[in-house]
């Protein structure tokens, strides 16, 4: 990284192909890195996600809604984002993960903070192509 030669700073860093036999699957690693892992279908992405020992974010793109809606309540992952590349959510949702990417009792923030014993599901998504409208305000109705 420019300026940061003799350092152990590390740029944004894409890996596409990692395959479960991979470290960098195996691990849960944290920074500016994202692992994209290929699958065949909708079924086999929703149980190689759920079989991994780490649960804490995961994202789907996708322009289907019923697919949106199936990846958010089939996934065994703490924080899911929909259309959203990093599921980091705003300071009342908690943030963290399932399995073995929860450290101690609770999250960092949010309702888990107070209710000490809850399973918490944080899914965000964002439509692109709504987005153009701009803001709706209105209530929807029917013509």
């Amino acid at each position: 990284m420019p300026g940061h030669e003799d350092g152990f700073f590390t740029g944004g860093t894409l890996f596409d192909h990692v395959t479960p036999e991979m470290r960098i699957y195996k691990e849960e690693i944290f920074g500016p890195v994202l692992a994209c892992v290929r699958v065949k279908d909708f079924s086999e992405a929703v149980d190689l996600i759920n079989e991994h020992e780490f649960g804490n974010g995961v994202a789907c793109y996708t322009r289907d809604g019923h697919i949106a809606r199936e990846f958010g309540r089939r996934i065994e992952v703490g924080m899911v984002g929909i259309n959203v590349p990093i599921p980091v959510p705003m300071a009342w949702h908690g943030f963290g993960g399932w399995k073995r990417s929860l450290f101690g009792d609770m999250h960092a923030y949010g309702e888990e903070g107070v209710r000490f014993y809850t399973k918490q599901k944080s899914i965000m998504q964002r439509w692109p192509e709504s987005t153009e409208k701009g803001a709706e305000f209105a209530m929807p109705t029917a013509k």
